[in-house]
C-alpha cells in the first residue's frame, strides 16, 4: 500500500472544508487551523455475512 492509498478525507468542524490527510500528517485543518475533524463516510455498500 503506497502513501496515496492510505490518505483519508476529513471535514473541518469550523469551516466545513475538506482536508485530505495521510497517516503521518498533523490533525489540523489546512484552511483555518482548527483541530477537530470529522471522517467522511464512504458511499460504498458494506455487507457482512451472519455466522
Amino acid at each position: 500500500m503506497n502513501e496515496e492509498e492510505r490518505k483519508c478525507s476529513y471535514q473541518c468542524s469550523e469551516c466545513n472544508k475538506i482536508a485530505i490527510l495521510g497517516p503521518k500528517d498533523a490533525v489540523r485543518c489546512v484552511e483555518c487551523g482548527h483541530r477537530i475533524l470529522y471522517k467522511i463516510r464512504s458511499n460504498q455498500w458494506t455487507q457482512y455475512e451472519a455466522l
